[in-house]
This record gives structure tokens, C-alpha cells and sequence, in this order.
């Protein structure tokens, strides 16, 4: 819940540190939104395997592909968007992935 809750606001700093002092920053926090990717990933990955709506599963990857598009398009500018557009996805993820826990988490145990 935690990277759930952290990630946008990690986007929206480093959006706005690329946007105003990305020379000085630390090269560690130039590629947070990578890090962050990955834990997001793994987080829809998971959410997947125990969900029980298809709608959710491909809702889900969609808007991790999304997000993942406009990282990377905000790094390289392979066409223009604002670089404030990959909320969206990111936003979507929470939305999605707090509305799979509620109602279409399957009851699976889980061991180890």
C-alpha cells in the first residue's frame, strides 16, 4: 500500500526537479521513476495472479504499460506530451489496484 500511495508523489518530484535543477540532481534520483517502475511491475504482476476479473488483469497491465510509455517518453521526448500526462496511468494503477483488493481479490492462501 505504502508504494501505492509514495509513487505518484515521487513522479511529481522528479518531474519537477527535471523540470527546474535536473544538472544538480543526483544521478540516484534522475532514475527514481525506474526504480519505481519496477516496484509497480511486481505490485501488478501479484495483483494479477489473484485477481479474478479479467477487466481488472488487462486494466491493470495497460496502465503499467502506459505509465511505463511515458516515463520513458519523458526522458527521451520521443514525441511531446506534458510531462505532467503519466499521472494518469499512475493514478489509474492505484485506482485499479485498491479496487481489485476490494472486490475481486480471490481468497487464495498464500504459503511462504
Amino acid at each position: 500500500m505504502v508504494h501505492c500511495l509514495a509513487t505518484p508523489f515521487l513522479f511529481l518530484a522528479t518531474t519537477t526537479c527535471s523540470a527546474t535543477c535536473c544538472d544538480t540532481a543526483p544521478s540516484w534520483w534522475q532514475w527514481i521513476d525506474y526504480v519505481f517502475l519496477i516496484v509497480s511491475f511486481f505490485a501488478v504482476m501479484n495483483s494479477v495472479k489473484k485477481s479474478n476479473s479479467n477487466f481488472i488483469k488487462y486494466a491493470l497491465w495497460t496502465s503499467w504499460f502506459g505509465l511505463l510509455l511515458f516515463v520513458i517518453n519523458a526522458k527521451f521526448n520521443f514525441f511531446y506530451t506534458s510531462e505532467y500526462i503519466k499521472f494518469i496511468p499512475a493514478f489509474s494503477l492505484i485506482a485499479l489496484h485498491l479496487w481489485n483488493l476490494k472486490f475481486y481479490q480471490s481468497q487464495v492462501d498464500e504459503c511462504c
